[in-house]
């Protein structure tokens, strides 16, 4: 119940993860709070949805059969993957799970999130999760800048 009404402060970096496998949740859970994030933990699908309209994430962590005995099932991946790109730019979304091979782009272009990384590799989730996010960053950094020039702007005027 507590963490129902954790605040978050301007200078948190808040991270998502939805993992149904207990020790993958722990991994990612531990990687992500000694990269400096603050971590919530989602337990179901519309508890997933529900964190992530009321959060700005910069890192979503997705367990490939969160919730789910397939990834055709797994519903949250299918929110995302609807989602317009509006809403989901501002974090790095990354896919883990047993069918895939770290970093394969054309496996993370099919699933519309920013990488994929493979279960077998998650002993190095810190380092591929401050990778990913690094490279997000600078991909996006332009369209962040422009984007804060327009807020700029559009407040003095």
């Amino acid at each position: 119940m507590p963490s129902q009404f954790e605040f978050l402060s301007t200078s948190d970096r808040p991270a998502l993860i939805a993992f149904s496998n207990p020790d993958w949740l722990e991994t990612a859970r531990a990687a992500l709070v000694e990269l400096g994030y603050k971590v919530h933990t989602a337990a179901t699908h519309a508890d997933f949805l529900n964190r992530f309209s009321q959060v700005r994430y910069e890192a979503v962590i997705i367990e490939e059969c969160f919730a789910a005995n397939s990834i055709d099932e797994n519903h949250t991946l299918h929110a995302m993957q609807r989602m317009p790109m509006g809403q989901r730019r501002h974090c790095t979304v990354i896919l883990l799970g047993d069918s895939f091979q770290t970093f394969t782009p054309m496996q993370a272009f099919q699933h519309s999130v920013h990488a994929v990384i493979s279960s077998s590799e998650i002993f190095l989730l810190k380092q591929l999760v401050e990778k990913t996010v690094a490279d997000n960053d600078l991909f996006l950094h332009a369209y962040r800048e422009a984007q804060s020039r327009l807020t700029t702007g559009a407040a003095a005027l």
